[in-house]
């Protein structure tokens, strides 16, 4: 089966040449490994120079700045949840009912969001995910809330799903507001029921 078409996270670069595209994906992996075995915190463009074998200058050429090399992890991770979202297991995947989808999408984008907590706002200032990953997720959620049959504003209303799963409202909620992720879940699930017209009971 070929690869699903996922959408791109940023604008598209140019075309590379064959060893520079090498070069950026040896870059990535000596990243996303130190990540993983660090923390983002702990991962610098020297640190990630020297995982890769190459001079610190490599890397400012690949990705500019520290916040454009996190990003471009954090798109490897987004693609990777794209195609959970495309062609993964239901009920994320295909194949569920819109409603069932539209619940575990909550709790995957919710979970997924902080797992990467440090990473995203390592990728920007403002906390957000690129503009092409949110254009995804917003898209999905739109798609689900038509074939729910909701009226209204769709782009609108998908917004308002979206906005509780990001770090800006996530760290404000549970950081300066003590929630717990329970109790952002089963709020989350409770506006997505009330936006949806889905009753508790029965449906």
């Amino acid at each position: 089966m070929p690869d699903p078409l996922l959408l791109p996270l940023a604008d598209q670069p140019t075309a590379e040449r064959a060893d520079a595209a090498r070069n950026r994906e040896a870059l990535l992996c000596a990243a996303r490994r130190l990540v993983e075995e660090q923390g983002v915190a702990a991962v610098t463009m020297e640190a990630v120079a020297a995982a890769a074998g190459v001079g610190k200058g490599t890397v400012f050429r690949r990705f500019d700045s520290r916040e454009g090399l996190m990003a471009a992890v954090l798109d490897f991770s987004e693609t990777a949840w794209q195609a959970s979202v495309i062609s993964g297991p239901p009920p994320l995947g295909p194949g569920a009912d819109p409603w069932d989808r539209l619940l575990a999408f909550g709790r995957s984008r919710l979970e997924s969001t902080l797992v990467h907590a440090d990473l995203i706002r390592a990728a920007g200032a403002s906390g957000s995910r690129a503009a092409g990953a949110y254009s995804f997720a917003a898209m999905h959620v739109r798609h689900l809330l038509a074939a729910l049959g909701v009226d209204g504003d769709l782009p609108i209303l998908a917004t308002a799903l979206l906005a509780p799963l990001e770090i800006p409202i996530l760290d404000q909620q549970l950081h300066s507001d003590g929630f717990d992720v329970e109790r952002l879940l089963a709020g989350w699930e409770d506006l997505a029921r009330r936006i949806t017209g889905q009753v508790r009971a029965g449906r």
